[in-house]
């Protein structure tokens, strides 16, 4: 596919500068790039490799007009990585192979599921008794769609994805593959036997509700409610590998990256985000535009929006809540000693 400057321009807005007419073949980095790829720049960091990159033109900043001028042809917009973003979305939607409505022979759809004749679905693909798939979603192949489970308009589930009996999605999703929605949640009453602790199974009775433009990542777990749902609200974006327990409720337009680890009953604002490996225990509350760094371990509700980072060597434990303690007390500590010092200080 090769695509004028001037109609990108045209779809994402911004500044041309430069020929119109030049024609890229493909986005890429301006680390070795051509005349052919049209590159993008949004971190100052970078801009040595502006001067020397090849790309036939550069999605750059405001800031960096004049040094992405000097180079040759660039698009100047507001917001660089914004622009990028959605190049990215148009130029995939141009060369996808767009999949064909209907009902792949091999499929198994139990009587009552109801599938809109705009929808597809794939090969050794199973769709439940009263389940619904709305017009242009994809249920990949061998995907699994249980009994009552609903996927909304225009959603994507790829190849071996689980959506549990009775779970929902919403419009424009997508569900990568491995990955469980409406599995068991994690629960047990713990009975006491002769030779120590059994578990009694807690029957998950709730279910997954997701909404609008989620996407979820490759492997990821999104467990059922034990009695009321587990809520993923519209727009949230879950990377590969990330649990999410049973009775979860994660806010609009949040984003976790790989392996975060959400613990049963937490409560999760609208507009957070949680670096790779982080982990929030069970039946806490973060409000919205509350930020985790990667690896941190949240063990109290966050009940005032920021940057919240942690991450402590584990021990027996304790010694561990002895030093946790003491850690917590250093701003005080520090302050106390900076007053004896200035004390001592004025004496003679």
């Amino acid at each position: 596919m090769r695509v004028r400057l001037g109609d990108i321009a045209a779809r994402l807005g911004g500044e041309l500068l430069g020929d119109a007419a030049h024609e890229v073949a493909r986005i890429g980095p301006l680390e070795g790039a051509d005349e052919a790829t049209i590159a993008f720049l949004s971190n100052p960091r970078y801009q040595p490799q502006l001067a020397a990159s090849q790309a036939g033109c550069v999605i750059v900043g405001p800031a960096m007009r004049d040094a992405a001028a000097a180079r040759g042809a660039s698009l100047v917009c507001a917001d660089p990585y914004l622009a990028f973003a959605r190049l990215t979305q148009w130029w995939a939607a141009q060369t996808r192979v767009a999949p064909v409505p209907g009902v792949h022979p091999t499929a198994v759809v139990e009587p009552g599921a109801r599938i809109d004749p705009a929808a597809s679905v794939g090969a050794l693909a199973f769709v439940g008794a009263g389940a619904v798939i709305a017009a242009h979603a994809v249920v990949g192949a061998q995907v699994h769609v249980g009994a009552a489970a609903a996927v909304g308009e225009g959603t994507r589930l790829s190849p071996r994805a689980v959506l549990g009996e009775g779970c929902r999605i919403g419009a424009r999703g997508l569900v990568h593959g491995g990955v469980v929605i409406g599995a068991d949640g994690f629960g047990f009453a713990p009975m006491k036997t002769p030779d120590g602790p059994h578990w009694e199974k807690i029957e998950q009775l709730g279910s997954v509700w997701i909404g609008d433009d989620v996407e979820i990542g490759a492997n990821t777990c999104i467990d059922r409610g034990a009695l009321d749902d587990t809520v993923i609200e519209d727009g949230v974006k879950l990377d590969n590998l990330v649990q999410i327990g049973h009775n979860v409720r994660v806010g609009a337009h949040s984003a976790f990256a790989g392996c975060v680890g959400v613990a049963g009953s937490a409560k999760i604002g609208r507009h957070c985000t949680a670096g790779g490996g982080a982990i929030i225990l069970g039946h806490l509350e973060l409000v919205d535009h509350v930020h985790i760094s990667a690896a941190t371990v949240v063990t109290r509700s966050i009940l005032k929006p920021g940057q919240y980072s942690g991450l402590f060597p584990f021990d027996d434990n304790a010694s561990w809540e002895k030093n946790a303690a003491t850690l917590r007390n250093l701003h005080s500590l520090r302050e106390r000693l900076r007053a004896l010092e200035r004390q001592a200080a004025k004496q003679p």
